[in-house]
């Protein structure tokens, strides 16, 4: 043991750090999730109260695992006869065997593939990510998806019973199986990312924890998946779009639109990190979705000032983008670009062509575009539209104003 002080925020952090990598590697040895859970949770409660006196291990998260190994055998030694077979192994093979770097990588990815298999729900593969992978408690995946705490855990048990029941592997998906599967999983902690982006309720706009939860557990999959370009290009994208966190609200917390922001005050480090990632995927050309977007975001970096935007580059990543992957958000988020290069009156003819009518943004869009053709009527209108379709009061404080801007011209 070392002699360094130890608080509780360094524990934490190692919590943060390593929380999924000590469930993975339990759930590979024991074949059981709850045991995994709760003994990770005993190790790190052993933690609190023995490193602050004992000092920090060489080895944290190996530490971390060994100690939940052996709570895990101490548990199935007193547990029911039909659990025997458990505990022998376990005697048998789990304690004290050191911890391998390359096995803890490949248990993190079969658990990934695990909370993300198609047998599952999508809210159900990110509340089970943010749970087995990000440390997230009952009480916070409840306040993330704003349910009863009862409904989280029932969600949760649920969850977990249907892995067991449906027999769903704990393995990397095969070659054949791969493309979709990772499709899945990147689709999972993007979904994260952009609920701390711009969270879909609530007094605000960004939920800082969960773009830093997303980034994270993006970082893990690029880790263990360093050879698949669409993982860096998810990277990329959080990382450049994160970039502009703390320019996109003023400090009571109302939204600045993109055109708006203090450029000087994005993070130049994120920025540099995506671009970097960028540039990688565009030397391996096998474009794919997230890539794509990513190179929006960078081109978007690149500019000082909102007119040094090179809109026709951007309008041209686009069109790539819907070939290969057709959407008509995708197509929305065309239209902005296309205003730019076209005008507004061809962005608004290819918006009113698409089926968006339950979508917010599809109306916040065509509000600012007709503005900006003068139809002050029909914006206030669209604008109208927007705000009972959106449930984030930061957004609609904002679309309110736009839409009493228009209706009230000074």
């Amino acid at each position: 043991m070392g002699s360094a002080t130890v608080d509780i925020a360094t524990i934490e952090t190692v919590f943060t750090e390593h929380y999924g990598r000590a469930v993975a590697s339990l759930i590979r040895a024991f074949g059981d999730v709850d045991i995994a859970e709760d003994a990770v949770q005993d190790a790190f409660t052993t933690a609190i109260r023995r490193w602050p006196v004992e000092g920090l291990p060489p080895s944290p998260p190996g530490w971390i695992i060994t100690t939940a190994r052996n709570r895990a055998v101490d548990r199935l030694r007193r547990d029911a006869a039909g659990r025997d077979k458990y505990a022998q192994a376990a005697l048998l093979h789990e304690r004290d065997e050191p911890v391998e770097a390359d096995a803890v990588y490949d248990d993190r990815l079969r658990l990934i593939f695990t909370c993300c298999h198609p047998a599952l729900a999508r809210p159900t593969q990110v509340a089970l990510t943010l749970r087995l992978l990000g440390g997230l408690s009952t009480t916070e995946l409840a306040h993330t998806f704003l349910v009863p705490e009862s409904t989280m855990a029932q969600r949760i048990t649920r969850a977990k019973n249907k892995i067991r029941d449906a027999r769903i592997p704990y393995r990397v998906p095969s070659a054949a199986e791969l493309p979709a599967r990772l499709n899945s999983a990147l689709a999972v902690l993007y979904l994260i990312f952009t609920e701390g982006h711009t969270a879909a309720s609530g007094e605000n706009l960004v939920r800082a924890d969960l773009c830093t939860e997303g980034i994270r557990l993006a970082r893990v999959l690029a880790e263990i998946l360093p050879d698949e370009p669409e993982v860096w290009g998810l990277l990329a994208l959080m990382l450049l779009t994160e970039s502009r966190r703390t320019t996109r609200t003023t400090s009571d917390g109302s939204l600045i639109p993109l055109p708006k922001q203090d450029r000087t005050l994005w993070n130049r480090t994120l920025i540099e990190e995506g671009q970097a990632l960028v540039r990688k995927c565009l030397h391996r050309n096998q474009p794919g979705p997230y890539q794509l977007q990513a190179a929006i975001n960078a081109v978007h970096a690149d500019a000082t000032n909102p007119a040094e935007t090179d809109w026709q580059q951007i309008l041209h990543l686009y069109d790539q983008l819907e070939t290969l992957s057709p959407s008509p958000i995708i197509s929305l988020n065309r239209a902005v670009a296309l205003a730019e290069v076209h005008g507004p009156q061809s962005a608004l003819d290819a918006v009113d062509a698409l089926n968006l009518q339950q979508y917010y943004l599809f109306h916040a869009i065509r509000a600012d575009l007709l503005r900006r053709l003068g139809k002050s009527a029909e914006a206030a209108q669209a604008y109208d539209a927007a705000i009972t379709r959106t449930h984030n009061q930061a957004e609609r404080n904002f679309l309110l104003a736009q839409r009493d801007a228009v209706a009230s011209p000074t």
